[in-house]
């Protein structure tokens, strides 16, 4: 199961992203992430998404994990960001009785 997470701010905010991007805590064993790959976008500013790879079972703490992540950044102006989780489609076709 993954949690994808995208964010964006604008060029001015790089500075300061980055310098709390440094403060955040290592990630527990159980979480292997990729990324965060980065992005430049004319007039929408910097992207930015994370994939976070875990277990089935870790879903309720890995989702407070991650929201706690990114509450880091609250106060950064222009910063925004979502964090879902996806399905592979073999979870999600038996989500809807098909599997």
């Amino acid at each position: 199961m993954v949690i994808v997470a995208f964010l964006s701010y604008p060029p001015e905010s790089v500075k300061e992203v980055t310098k709390r991007f440094m403060e955040l805590p290592a990630l527990p064993a159980y979480i292997t992430m990729k990324g965060p790959y980065v992005s430049g976008e004319v007039g929408a500013g910097i992207k930015v998404i994370s994939i976070y790879e875990f277990d089935q079972s870790k879903v309720p703490e890995t989702m407070g994990l991650i929201a706690a992540r990114y509450a880091k950044y609250f106060g950064v102006p222009g910063f925004t960001y979502s964090a879902n989780i996806w399905l592979e489609i073999k979870e999600a076709l038996k989500a809807v009785g098909m599997g």
